[in-house]
């Protein structure tokens, strides 16, 4: 399918307004390689520009009555595109931060509860738990927990999607703190259960 613009495009349009499938479908496939390689280039992560590129087509199918009236959709589709990349990473830096700081204040929290004791010393159960992950999740945990690497850099060494990530870090989480609160350890829990909250 050609990325260049369509010759019958305004047609396509109309059609695909009026909830033309197959009309979609061909501005979906002539724009999609293009529109891609802009958002990675904005993103700075394939994974991430292909989810952001999907979503952009739900909403403009979603809402694809609008587009018997759009003049130019190549710019359209641009400018949504770049609008909702923005909105994504600004989303993502959020979340970081939010996680660095959460993250930074409970290990401070623990460390003052605790004075005398090493990370070996209170997460020896933490590391059991994360020992008993199945694979893929565990790799998920460590690289993003103990590495603290971002979604997209997980995503990016493990060839999966952000989305992946993130089930695979929920996943872990929700076996770790089963298997802390097995041990009972509380002080722990209450530390895994607020870090998972924040995610």
């Amino acid at each position: 399918m050609a990325t260049s613009t369509l010759h019958n495009e305004k047609e396509l349009l109309m059609l695909a307004s009026q909830g033309d499938e197959a009309a979609f479908t061909q501005l979906f496939y002539a724009y999609h390689n293009k529109l891609g390689s802009y958002i990675s280039q904005l993103t700075r992560s394939h994974e991430t520009a292909e989810e952001i590129v999907q979503e952009v087509f739900i909403k403009i199918w979603t809402n694809r009555v609008s587009l018997a009236t759009v003049e130019h959709f190549s710019s359209y589709l641009f400018v949504l595109s770049r609008n909702h990349a923005f909105n994504c990473l600004r989303q993502i830096a959020r979340e970081e931060i939010r996680k660095r700081k959460a993250e930074e204040n409970i290990k401070k929290w623990y460390e003052d509860e605790n004075p005398l004791k090493t990370e070996e010393d209170y997460f020896p159960i933490l590391d059991e738990a994360v020992e008993k992950l199945p694979a893929q999740q565990q790799t998920a945990y460590i690289l993003s927990r103990r590495k603290r690497l971002k979604y997209e850099e997980v995503a990016r060494q493990m060839h999966i999607s952000r989305e992946t990530v993130k089930k695979y870090l929920q996943l872990a989480n929700r076996f770790i703190i089963s298997y802390v609160r097995s041990h009972g350890d509380m002080l722990m829990l209450l530390v895994l259960v607020i870090i998972s909250a924040l995610k």
